[in-house]
Formats: C-alpha cells, structure tokens, sequence
C-alpha cells in the first residue's frame, strides 16, 4: 500500500495490519492457513491449466463437483491430504510440490475501522 494512502486512511480512523494480527493467529496457525490457501490456489491453477472443470476434477478424484468448489475455496473441512492426493492426479511432481509447500506468499493487508455502536467493519485484500 502506498504510504500516501495508508496516512490518509489511518487519519480517518482506519487501522492497517494483517489477517494473522486481526484473528490473533499464532505463527503457527498463520503458516498453516497460508499454506492451505496455496494448496488450494495451486489446485484451481492446475485445473484450469489442464482445461477441467470441476466436474471433469471431481470424476478423476471420485467426488462431487462441490467438494472440489471447497477444495478450491480452502475451505476448512477440506485436508491438506485430500489437497495434495488431489494434486498428485492432476501430474504435479514431488518437487513442483515442494515449491508449493516452501513458498512465501505476501503478507496480505487488513483495513479496519472501528464505527461508533456499529462493531467493526473489515476490509481484507489478498488471499486469506
């Protein structure tokens, strides 16, 4: 975010930091949403790259079209084994996997502003 901006939204109240700050996540569970919310981009990547739907997906892995629609949305009831078994029959390698599983992604921004009797309204951009 451009410092200009950021002046001009803290001057009106808003508050600047992350989602891990915002939901107070230890390191451990920000590493651990990040890294789902990677598996499951790299599923969806993967997908479209090899022009499936998610229907075509759901058939190779013995699913239903909306268990993948939830893989795909890091949704929490979805495994990270059923993420990386998932992946595996789409031909990702070991070592393309690796990467996935080692990269940083960047730190998303969080806005947020407290509204007198109204609670808090959040604005998040970047994957979560």
């Amino acid at each position: 975010m451009r410092e200009e901006k950021r002046r001009r939204l803290e001057a009106k109240g808003w508050k600047i930091g992350t989602a891990q700050e915002f939901l107070q996540l230890s390191a451990e569970e920000a590493a651990y949403v990040d890294l789902k919310a990677r598996l499951a981009t790299s599923l969806r990547d993967r997908r479209r790259r090899g022009s499936l739907t998610q229907a075509d997906l759901a058939k190779r892995l013995q699913s239903s079209q909306s268990r993948i629609a939830k893989m795909e949305a890091g949704d929490p009831s979805v495994s990270l084994d059923l993420l990386i078994r998932s992946l595996l029959i789409l031909g990702v390698s070991r070592r393309e996997l690796s990467r996935i599983i080692s990269a940083r992604s960047p730190v998303p921004c969080r806005i947020t502003r407290t509204l007198s009797g109204q609670g808090r309204a959040t604005r998040a951009r970047g994957p979560l």
